[in-house]
């Protein structure tokens, strides 16, 4: 069994090596997708470290509701439609785990962080560091 990936963890690859497991949070609505008309669906899942969006297809859409603790091996972390969301692709696979006991945040979320390169390692992308804005006192 591979290790288990935390979401603060994420960097978008065009590769399956991620293996993680969160709680649904909240379900969009479900749409059509391309000319095969195949449903999809973007959520929000969080573990004890951040949120991230979470893309389903097909009967995905309907397996998983809120409160159900998912397991994704093998997932990708990439851009669709100019949105940076976790998803199993062809390769990955998704299965419920549990429900409704697990500690999570929703803070910071991985789809809305801005990644750079490594300066170590140009070919490795990072968080952008944020610098907080003071607060007027």
């Amino acid at each position: 069994m591979d290790r288990l990936m935390q979401l603060k963890d994420l960097t978008p690859a065009a590769s399956n090596t991620i293996n993680t497991k969160f709680i649904l949070v909240e379900k969009g609505r479900i749409t059509e997708d391309g000319k095969e008309k195949t449903k999809t669906c973007i959520a929000l899942v969080a573990d004890e470290t951040a949120s991230v969006q979470f893309q389903m297809w097909g009967g995905e859409c309907e397996a998983f509701q809120p409160g159900d603790i998912i397991r994704i091996n093998k997932g990708i972390f990439s851009r669709h439609r100019n949105k940076l969301v976790l998803r199993a692709g062809k390769k990955g696979a998704v299965e419920k785990v549990g429900e409704f006991t697990m500690v999570f945040v929703e803070t910071p979320n991985m789809s809305e962080m801005r990644f750079v390169p490594d300066a170590n390692h140009p070919s490795k992308l990072v968080p952008e560091l944020q610098i907080p804005k003071s607060v007027p006192q």
